[in-house]
């Protein structure tokens, strides 16, 4: 007979330089809930599902990386769920699998929720390809 896994404390050791998501049902509405809560500071932002990696960008210190879900949006920003060490005005590079979306961004805003942490990163420079326009 099988045994059933149950996520413990080594499910969230960091592999290398990604840091893995938390396993878990209910990980995924508390997250989602941080970055709602969020997204109340940005009027203009849509919802959407975008799958992507985001990386850390910064001068001296390892580059760390992670993949979670973009989902809102707005012209010019992105809020995800993360689990990385962001802080404001840390800079990240945010790409997804096929390449239409490969953009810098730096971090505007962080928001703490049960434990979790939502992220909203502006684009540094026009994003051609954006699915969200002004």
């Amino acid at each position: 007979m099988a045994r059933e896994h149950r996520p413990g404390p080594e499910d969230n050791k960091r592999v290398g330089d990604i840091v893995p998501r938390e396993a878990g049902i209910g990980s995924g509405l508390a997250e989602q809930t941080c970055v709602v809560k969020l997204a109340q500071l940005f009027p203009s932002a849509t919802p959407v599902r975008i799958p992507v990696r985001v990386t850390t960008l910064g001068m001296g210190r390892r580059r760390l990386q992670e993949q979670t879900v973009i989902e809102f949006g707005t012209a010019h920003e992105v809020l995800f769920a993360s689990t990385l060490p962001l802080e404001f005005e840390d800079r990240v590079h945010v790409s997804n699998s096929d390449g239409s979306l490969d953009a810098r961004a730096t971090v505007v805003a962080v928001r703490y929720h049960d434990g979790r942490k939502a992220v909203a990163a502006r684009f540094l420079a026009e994003v051609g390809n954006w699915i969200i326009k002004s």
